[in-house]
């Protein structure tokens, strides 16, 4: 089965860094925002703009602005911010989290709007797993699965907290529920 994450150009570096950091933004922050966030810093950095410094920082302030540009690049098209997103939570799945507790799907909310399952941490942020996420992690987890379900950790969206969910293999609401 073929698989339709192609990575676009500058986007493996991308991965490795927080775009929405070099920003100085968040990525609940809206497109505007991002704009703001990248004109504020491209004007301070910018060659044009350092006058006489000395050549390291003038190096130094190339290569911040061209970090910025390079975030900028990704961040303000849609496709290619929502590739990124996808990536960076895919990183974040990944990582080592203290875990909370573990919940079962039919234990988070479906958001038919957003077409994410929610669930409240107790420090008032949400657990978010897309559909799209599941099943990546169920084609690609290479976690040992057991004959019933499988764990996916899923890290909180304002803390450091994570929850392990229980995906039933043979769980009906997998089925595309946002078509």
């Amino acid at each position: 089965m073929a698989n339709d994450n192609s990575v676009s150009p500058g986007m493996c570096e991308a991965v490795e860094k927080d775009l929405y950091a070099v920003l100085g933004a968040s990525p609940s922050d809206s497109l505007q925002q991002l704009r703001h966030r990248y004109q504020k810093l491209a004007l301070q950095c910018h060659p044009d703009r350092l006058g006489d410094v000395c050549d390291s920082e003038a190096e130094s302030g190339m290569k911040m602005f061209l970090e910025i540009d390079a975030a900028w690049k990704i961040l303000c098209e849609h496709e290619t911010r929502n590739q990124y997103d996808q990536q960076r939570r895919a990183r974040e799945l990944k990582q080592d989290w203290p875990v909370d507790c573990i919940v079962s799907l039919e234990e988070m909310t479906w958001d038919q709007d957003e077409c994410v399952y929610t669930y409240c941490c107790r420090c008032g942020g949400q657990f978010n797993l897309t559909e799209e996420e599941m099943k990546w992690r169920q084609e690609s987890d290479v976690e040992e699965k057991t004959n019933e379900s499988q764990h996916v950790v899923v890290c909180c969206d304002t803390c450091s907290l994570s929850v392990y969910v229980k995906l039933s293999l043979n769980n009906k609401t997998l089925n595309s529920q946002c078509q």
